[in-house]
């Protein structure tokens, strides 16, 4: 499921962000501009964050963006940003961020497979080696296809 939610156009790579809600904005924008979250629901992430900590820095390096889907959300999607340098969110265990997952999810369990298959990807070492290295938004699909495709199931 994670290779069906996940495009090549959601994923953006060697982004420079000014902070950690700069890094927000711009890991949503793909998202947003398919029409597949609204900018209210891009704002409630950043006012969760203000409101609540980090809390969805979920790995060292790792940030998995939502908010609930009443802020809107149109359809089950997630986008990955790939940050170079990597932005301090304030999350004194997973400092600094370099990978941004931004979930859109429409309901409370639609999304449940796909972040399974989300944290056998991310308990791949290379994983992380493959994304600071990539150049090229369609290797990083296939590499997510190609996974999907030997590991889940």
């Amino acid at each position: 499921m994670l290779e069906k939610i996940i495009k090549p156009e959601y994923i953006r790579l060697n982004v420079q962000a000014n902070d950690w809600e700069d890094a927000i904005k711009k890991s949503a924008k793909p998202l947003l501009d398919a029409q597949l979250i609204t900018s209210e629901y891009v704002n409630e992430i950043i006012h969760s964050v203000q409101n609540y900590g980090p809390y969805f820095v979920v790995a060292p390096r790792v940030a998995l963006a939502h908010a609930p889907s009443k802020y809107g959300i149109h359809e089950l999607s997630m986008g990955l940003t790939v940050l170079n340098p990597a932005v301090r969110f304030h999350n004194k265990d997973n400092d600094p961020v370099s990978f941004i997952f931004t979930l859109g999810a429409p309901d409370s369990s639609s999304h449940l497979q796909a972040l399974q298959e989300l944290v056998a990807l991310l308990s791949k070492d290379d994983f992380y080696d493959f994304l600071d290295h990539a150049n090229d938004t369609n290797a990083v699909f296939n590499y997510i296809q190609e996974f999907c495709k030997q590991n889940i199931n």
